[in-house]
């Protein structure tokens, strides 16, 4: 459920299109047509609203694993960053950060996203695009 609840997430705010989430839950299940969440997910794919709210009902935040989650967020967010003005994606960072569950709101890589638009407010981009940058490049060196 980790890798659907970062697309979830993106999702939610806008950053990427459904299509790129139902290619990927189509995937999966091809590989997993057992599983209960996916089959359930195929059912509701003509829904953005039900879907969000299904994977992010369906996950178990105290037990998940959340380095799998954060490579998939980060892994999602490198092509979105790379495509729009600092601010705008500083603007949907922070909003992500604040919907993010406590449990992954103050460790980093996440917990940068809460503060990497500060230094925009003394006109420092490249601060901050250095922020999001070590954020979104934290799980790289993961195998």
């Amino acid at each position: 459920m980790e890798e659907l609840l970062a697309y979830a997430y993106l999702l939610g705010e806008g950053l990427i299109e459904f299509n790129v989430y139902e290619n990927r839950l189509n995937e999966m299940f091809e590989n997993d047509t057992e599983n209960e969440d996916l089959i359930e997910l195929e059912y509701l794919s003509s829904s953005l609203k039900e879907t969000i709210i299904y994977i992010r009902a369906h996950t178990n935040y105290n037990t998940m694993d959340i380095n799998k989650f954060g490579k998939k967020l980060f892994e999602l967010l490198k092509p979105i960053y790379n495509t729009m003005d600092i601010e705008t994606f500083a603007k949907a960072m922070n909003s992500l950060w604040h919907g993010l569950a406590d449990n992954m709101q103050d460790i980093d890589p996440f917990w940068m996203l809460s503060y990497a638009d500060e230094p925009l407010s003394w006109g420092d981009k490249e601060q901050t695009r250095e922020l999001f940058e070590k954020a979104i490049t934290y799980y790289d060196n993961e195998k």
